[in-house]
């Protein structure tokens, strides 16, 4: 062999060797050392949605609170019309009075100053655990209490006055919820809602996209009974979840799988579910509108890479052990940049409408749309603003 031969075979070997022990800790799964990776059973490219915004009209959003608010999932206004209100980045759920952000509701009692202003969104992942993560968040119409789902905290209320809520349930058949992440509440105050996993934490969220971990669940809380009930089981990362106007079911999202599920809840298919929608991309929440059409955000399309990746999960496990750091790991789950699409559907499962920003100029990320008085307001888990269409 040439000493340039030998060299070259050196390279390879210690490539080889780096990438098969990551010595530095640098994959995206270093954390997880026993992790486990599962199929993703895609739609087709066949049926999936082709309508697109030539217009690119999220372009014309007004970004409102830039850097003033970090995180904002959820958005929803009090019984009353005031807000919007929204729970952030840094546990807590804050108010607009009009002039300013004020406080209304934290979910953990135990919040020090690393829960202080920081500069991002995901300034706050590791310490998430002690300030708290409010994710989705719902008044109820008749009470003016407002319910939310702490991704650390499970479900819990808080008066109409704000303050610190109070844990309502953060179990489920005795294993506990590790990432309770939306809600919805039905007019006996019955509450729907996700465990987006029994093993990942929200802190985790991309380890739990790309291992397409099943043990997600659909569940119920009755406030008289003060039971909760698995609905449905084995899901990929659950998310949004709304009611139909008229009650008869619910929708939730299936982050992993890109589409839209139908849980019913009335009449001769009562506790079955079904396929509501395909989705050309990877949904967050879903909320319905006063006419009963609901708007589900989008964070991007669906990449070729997602496509066989999700489709070959040996392939993905071999990706994933590679000192690789998670963040390339997700450019290449969407498509290279953030874009956001939101989709508007018919109570019939009919797309109606789809509005997207597919340079992600000026909304880069979308994790839920409220409709409110012929506005959209959007907000977004890693955006540091509103944007308002």
């Amino acid at each position: 062999m040439t000493p340039a031969g030998a060299v070259f075979a050196g390279a390879v070997l210690v490539a080889a060797l780096y990438c098969g022990l990551d010595p530095f800790g640098h994959s995206t799964m270093a954390a997880f050392p026993g992790f486990e990776v599962y199929p993703i059973d895609l739609p087709p490219w066949s049926a999936l949605p082709t309508a697109r915004d030539a217009e690119n009209r999220l372009q014309r959003a007004e970004i409102r609170f830039l850097n003033q608010i970090q995180g904002p999932e959820s958005v929803t206004f009090d019984p009353q019309g005031r807000g919007p209100y929204t729970g952030i980045a840094d546990g807590r759920v804050v108010f607009w009075n009009g002039e300013s952000w004020t406080d209304f509701a934290y979910t953990s009692p135990n919040r020090s100053e690393v829960c202080n202003p920081k500069p991002s969104p995901l300034s706050y992942l590791k310490n998430e655990h002690i300030c708290g993560r409010p994710l989705g968040i719902r008044f109820h119409k008749k009470t003016g209490d407002l319910y939310i789902a702490d991704a650390y905290f499970g479900l819990l209320k808080v008066g109409p006055k704000g303050g610190l809520a109070t844990p309502l349930t953060t179990e489920a058949e005795g294993i506990p919820f590790k990432f309770t992440n939306d809600l919805d509440i039905d007019e006996e105050g019955n509450i729907y809602f996700t465990d987006s996993s029994s093993n990942y934490q929200r802190r985790n969220f991309m380890q739990l996209v790309f291992t397409g971990e099943p043990s997600g669940r659909l569940l119920k809380y009755n406030q008289v009974t003060e039971e909760t009930t698995v609905l449905r089981r084995g899901l990929q990362f659950p998310n949004g979840v709304t009611l139909s106007k008229d009650g008869s079911f619910l929708l939730f999202c299936e982050g992993s799988l890109g589409r839209l599920s139908r849980y019913w809840l009335k009449g001769e298919k009562a506790g079955t579910s079904d396929v509501f929608a395909n989705l050309p991309g990877f949904p967050d929440n879903v909320r319905t509108n006063d006419k009963g059409e609901f708007w589900v955000a989008i964070h991007c399309r669906r990449s070729t890479y997602t496509h066989y990746t999700g489709s070959y999960s040996r392939l993905r496990k071999f990706l994933l052990r590679l000192p690789i750091p998670a963040k390339y790991h997700f450019m290449l789950q969407i498509g290279g940049k953030p874009h956001a699409v939101i989709i508007k559907y018919s109570p019939a499962g009919e797309l109606l409408d789809i509005l997207e920003d597919s340079e992600g100029k000026v909304v880069r990320a979308v994790s839920e749309v409220e409709e409110k008085d012929g506005k959209l307001w959007i907000g977004s888990v890693l955006m540091p603003f509103v944007a308002v269409y």
